[in-house]
C-alpha cells in the first residue's frame, strides 16, 4: 500500500468570519471535540483525505489578535509558536476586509508559514465589491484562494496550495511589517540581542521583541527567566523614552497604530467597492432589533419563542424516551432475580442516568437555537441592546458576553471575563455568571415544569425562570458596584457583523457536539455520582426493619388472603420497608439533618440530599432525585416515570417545584466553577463569601416563591 503523507493545518481567523463553516465543509462527519491542554476552550478537530494526503484539521478558537488577554487569544497563539502545524490557514472574511487583517498582521510578524483563505466570496460579489488578489497576495507575502464555505467553493484549490505549501512546492515570500523607523530602530535592536539565545530559538526573535514591546506579560515573564534580560530591559527603556519624546506615546499604541494603517492602505489599494451605496438588508432588520424602544422586547420575544418551540417539539421526543426506559427496566426486571443487583440497575442506573439522559431532546434544541442566534449574527446585537442596561447597573457592555457564555457553562464563562481591563468590572462579572441558567441546571427545570405545568406555561415558566436569574445577577451587580467595588465602566465598543443565515450543517454541528458532551457526562460523572448515591441511599442497613419485613411478609404468606391480595399486600410492605431503610441510610441521616433548614422552603430530606449532591454537578440533582424517589416505586412491577412519581408525591407540589427551581438557580454553584472563580480571582475568601452570599439570596428568595405560591394555589 502507498504510504499516507500526513499534513496538519490549524485554521485561525476572527469570530463570524465563516472558519467554522469552513471546517465543517472540509472535514464532514470526520471530526472529534474536546478540550485544549490546561483550559476549557473547546478544541474542534477532524481530518480530510486528499490526493493521497491524510489533512488533519484543526479549527482554532475566534479571535481578534494574538495578544494573550484571554483564553482563545492564549491557546491560538500557544497553539501556533508550540505546536507549529505545517500550514496555518489564516480565514478572512472578504466583506470585512480592514478588520480581518489586523490578526493577518501578526501572524506575519510570527513568520509561520500560512495560506489566506479570502471566505464569503458569494457575500462580495453580491455587494458588487472588487478585490485585486494579486495585489493583495503581494502586500501579505502568502498565497490567497478565494473561497465559500456555504457553497462550498475553492475548497480544493485551498487544499491543494496547503499541500504545496507542505511539500516546499510554493514559494512564500514572508514579507514583513515594517513599523515607523524610530520604533524600527527599537525592534532591531532588541531582536538582536535575542537571536543568539539558545533558551529562546523556539521563537521569532523579532516577534519577541514586538511583543516585549507590546507590554506582552507572558512574553516578559519567558525572557527574564534568562541573563539576557539584563540588556533587554534596558534596550526596553530606551524605546519608551523614544515614543515618549518624539510621539509623547508608548510603543504598544505606536505598534497597534502601525498595524492598522497597514490594514487601512492595503483595503485602499486592493479594494473597489460600489459607487452607489443603498442600504441592505442588515440595515433594515437592525432598525428594529437595535432600535432603543423595540430593541430589548424582540430580544425578550426572541427568548422567549426559543423556549416555546424547545418545549413543544421536544415533548413527544421527551415522552418516547421515557416510555423506552420505562419498558427497559420492565424487560429488565424478572432478569434480575438478584435483589440487591436488580435494585442497582433499576433504582439506581436506569432511573438516575435514564431520568437525566430522557431531557436530551430539549437541550439540543435549545442548542440548536443558541447556535443559530450566534451564527446569523443576531447574538451580537442582543449584547449592544443589553449594554444600555448593563450600565446603569454599573457594569461594562462587554460583561455581557460572558454572560452570554454562562447559559452553556459558568467554566469557560468565567475564564471569558479575563477580556475585562477593570479588576473590578471583571470580580463583579465573576461574582454574577453563576447566576445565569447554564445547560446543567435545563434537566430540572424541564423536569419539573413538564411534571407540573401544562406545555404551553411551562415554557413561560422557564423562561422567567432564566429572567429571574439575570435579574438577581444585575442586582448583585449594582449591589457590589455601588459598595466595594466601587468604578466607572468603561465604553462598549463591539463590531456588528452582518447578518447570515446559518448553514444547517454548521448549526447541527454545533447542537451535536454540545450533546455529545452531555451524553459522555451522563455516562462517566453522572453514572459514578448515581452509584454512589445508591449505595449511600441503601446502606448501612436497619437490621429491625429487614426483621420486621421478614415476619410481615410470613404472615401475609400462612393468611387466608387470596393470591392476588397476598401479591398487592407483599408489594405494599416492600415499598414500606425501602422508604424506613432509605430514611436510615447515610443519605437519609444527612438529609434528616438538613430538613429543619429547608423544610420553610417546601423541601424535605429527599430533596436535601438531591441538593447536596448537586454541589458536584447540577445535572446530578435529577440523577440523585430519579434514584431517590424511585426506590419503593419500583416494587409495583412497572417501572414510574419520575414526573408521574413527583405529581403524585404528597409531599411535592407545584409551590415546591418552583421553589426548588429558584433555589438550584441560585445556590451555590458546581465544585468546577467554583475552583476556577478561586483561580481567576486568586484567593479563596472572595468566593466563600460570594458562597454564602449565594446560599443565603437562594433561601431567601425560594420561601419568597414558596408562599407566593402556596397563597396562589
Amino acid at each position: 500500500m502507498k504510504d499516507i503523507r500526513e499534513i496538519r493545518i490549524a485554521l485561525a481567523g476572527n469570530p463570524n468570519c465563516g472558519k467554522s463553516s469552513l471546517f465543517n465543509a472540509l472535514t464532514g462527519s470526520h471530526q472529534k471535540v474536546g478540550n485544549f491542554s490546561g483550559v476549557t476552550v473547546e478544541k474542534h478537530e477532524g481530518y480530510i483525505d486528499f490526493k493521497g494526503y491524510r489533512i488533519t484539521v484543526v479549527d482554532l478558537p475566534g479571535t481578534y489578535s494574538l495578544a494573550p488577554y484571554s483564553p482563545e487569544e492564549l491557546v491560538t497563539r500557544q497553539y501556533i509558536i508550540a505546536e507549529r502545524p505545517d500550514v496555518v490557514v489564516n480565514v478572512i472574511d472578504g466583506s470585512n476586509l480592514e478588520r480581518n487583517l489586523l490578526l493577518t498582521t501578526q501572524l506575519m510578524e510570527i513568520e509561520v508559514d500560512f495560506l489566506v483563505a479570502l471566505n464569503m466570496m458569494d457575500e462580495v460579489e453580491a455587494s458588487g465589491m472588487e478585490i485585486d488578489i494579486k495585489q493583495l497576495q503581494k502586500l501579505l507575502g502568502c498565497h490567497i484562494i478565494p473561497t465559500s464555505a456555504t457553497r462550498k467553493s475553492g475548497l480544493d484549490s485551498l487544499l491543494d496550495h496547503v499541500v504545496r505549501v507542505a511539500e516546499n512546492d510554493i514559494s512564500i515570500r514572508k514579507n514583513k511589517l515594517f513599523f515607523r523607523p524610530e520604533l524600527e530602530a527599537s525592534v532591531e535592536a532588541i531582536a538582536a540581542l535575542l537571536r543568539h539565545q539558545k533558551e529562546l530559538e523556539a521563537y521569532n526573535p523579532r516577534w519577541l521583541a514586538i511583543k516585549l514591546l507590546e507590554n506582552d506579560r507572558a512574553i516578559y515573564a519567558e525572557v527574564q527567566r534568562f541573563p539576557v534580560w539584563v540588556k533587554v530591559e534596558l534596550a526596553l527603556q530606551e524605546a519608551i523614552r523614544t515614543a515618549e519624546r518624539l510621539y509623547d506615546s508608548e510603543p504598544e499604541m505606536l505598534i497597534t497604530e502601525d498595524r492598522h494603517a497597514f490594514c487601512r492602505g492595503a483595503v485602499k489599494e486592493c479594494v473597489r467597492h460600489p459607487q452607489l451605496s443603498r442600504a441592505t438588508a442588515t440595515d433594515y432588520i437592525d432598525m428594529v432589533v437595535l432600535n432603543r424602544v423595540f430593541g430589548l422586547p424582540f430580544f425578550l420575544l426572541v427568548v422567549w419563542a426559543i423556549f416555546h418551540l424547545t418545549f413543544t417539539l421536544g415533548a413527544p421526543v421527551m415522552e418516547a424516551l421515557e416510555f423506552l426506559f420505562s419498558s427497559f427496566a420492565a424487560i429488565i426486571r424478572p432478569l434480575l432475580p438478584n435483589e440487591l443487583l436488580r435494585s442497582i440497575v433499576i433504582d439506581g442506573i436506569i432511573a438516575g442516568v435514564g431520568g437525566v439522559l430522557v431531557f436530551l431532546p430539549n437541550i439540543v434544541l435549545l442548542f440548536i437555537g443558541l447556535s443559530f442566534l450566534e451564527a446569523s449574527g443576531y447574538m451580537a446585537r442582543a449584547a449592544f441592546v443589553i449594554d444600555r442596561i448593563m450600565h446603569r447597573f454599573g457594569l461594562h457592555g462587554k460583561s455581557f458576553i460572558p454572560m452570554i457564555t454562562g447559559f452553556g457553562c459558568s467554566v469557560p464563562a468565567i475564564m471569558a471575563t479575563r477580556t475585562l481591563k477593570s479588576p473590578t468590572d471583571r470580580l463583579a462579572t465573576i461574582m454574577i455568571i453563576p447566576f445565569m441558567s447554564c445547560g446543567a441546571k435545563l434537566p430540572l427545570y424541564v423536569l419539573l415544569t413538564g411534571a407540573f405545568f401544562a406545555p404551553a406555561l411551562a415554557a413561560n415558566v422557564m423562561f422567567a425562570i432564566y429572567i429571574l436569574g439575570i435579574a438577581v445577577g444585575l442586582w448583585t451587580a449594582l449591589l457590589l458596584k455601588s459598595t466595594i467595588l466601587k468604578s466607572d465602566s468603561e465604553p462598549f465598543v463591539m463590531e456588528l457583523p452582518p447578518y447570515r443565515w446559518p448553514t444547517l450543517l454548521s448549526v447541527l454541528y454545533q447542537a451535536k457536539m454540545k450533546a455529545l458532551l452531555y451524553v459522555k457526562k451522563s455516562g462517566t460523572l453522572i453514572l459514578a455520582a448515581v452509584v454512589i448515591i445508591w449505595g449511600a441511599s441503601n446502606y448501612p442497613r436497619n437490621p429491625k426493619v429487614d426483621a420486621a419485613r421478614a415476619l410481615e411478609s410470613a404472615k401475609i404468606a400462612s393468611s387466608s388472603l387470596g393470591s392476588a391480595e397476598k401479591e398487592h399486600s407483599l408489594k405494599a410492605l416492600e415499598m414500606r420497608s425501602k422508604s424506613e431503610q432509605l430514611e436510615y441510610s447515610i443519605a437519609g441521616r444527612a438529609g434528616k439533618v438538613l430538613e429543619p433548614l429547608i423544610r420553610p422552603l417546601g423541601f424535605d430530606w429527599r430533596i436535601g440530599i438531591a441538593l447536596v449532591t448537586g454541589l458536584a454537578t447540577k445535572e446530578v440533582v435529577v440523577s440523585t432525585m430519579g434514584t431517590i424517589y424511585s426506590i419503593g416505586q419500583s416494587a409495583s412491577g412497572a417501572p414510574v416515570e419520575l414526573k408521574s412519581i413527583l405529581r403524585n408525591d404528597p409531599g411535592f407540589s407545584r409551590a415546591t417545584a418552583l421553589s426548588l427551581m429558584v433555589f438550584v438557580l441560585l445556590y451555590i454553584p458546581c465544585v468546577a466553577a467554583i475552583g476556577v472563580m478561586k483561580r481567576e480571582i486568586g484567593e479563596w475568601r472572595p468566593v466563600v463569601i460570594y458562597a454564602l452570599y449565594s446560599l443565603s439570596v437562594a433561601w431567601l428568595l425560594s420561601f419568597a416563591v414558596y408562599r407566593i405560591a402556596l397563597f396562589m394555589q
